[in-house]
């Protein structure tokens, strides 16, 4: 009975250990935030160079309209 008395605490305590600290988890989150947010602009800069070649190609012809008159 006396062991079980002294072993419960020693297993809380290894139990307590495996707990990663605040920074630890705080640097991890940051990490996986900056990477996320790379993979963000990779694919905007590459939807945006996208939208720039599509608009490159499809140039529309300016209207042939005659000049408006001067009123006279």
């Amino acid at each position: 009975m006396r062991a079980a008395v002294l072993l419960v605490p020693l297993l809380l305590l290894s139990a307590c250990k495996d707990e990663q600290r605040f920074e630890d988890r705080y640097d991890k989150a940051a990490k996986e935030i900056e990477a996320r947010a790379k993979a963000m602009d990779a694919d905007i800069a590459k939807s945006d160079e996208a939208a720039a070649a599509a608009s490159d190609l499809s140039e529309r012809p300016k209207p042939s309209n005659a000049p408006t008159s001067s009123g006279e």
